[in-house]
């Protein structure tokens, strides 16, 4: 139990340091016939930082968990 606290503890702090996943999508600015102009734009889902806090409290009430056992 004590492992699997850690790991989800140490997978919380990552996802909080990392602060969301990246992409990037390529959009057509201008199509006009055989002349065609696009742009790169990134983006940003901050999913890590809800998830990474979620994981962060889950490890620490498994770790509580399994010092009150012993």
């Amino acid at each position: 139990m004590k492992i699997a606290g850690f790991v989800l503890v140490a997978l919380g702090v990552i996802g909080l340091l990392y602060g969301g996943i990246q992409y990037t999508s390529r959009d057509t600015v201008v199509d006009l016939g055989p002349i065609h102009a696009t742009t790169d734009r990134q983006h940003t889902l901050p999913i890590a930082p809800l998830a990474g806090a979620l994981l962060l409290a889950g490890g620490a009430a498994v770790l509580i968990s399994a010092r009150r056992k012993n």
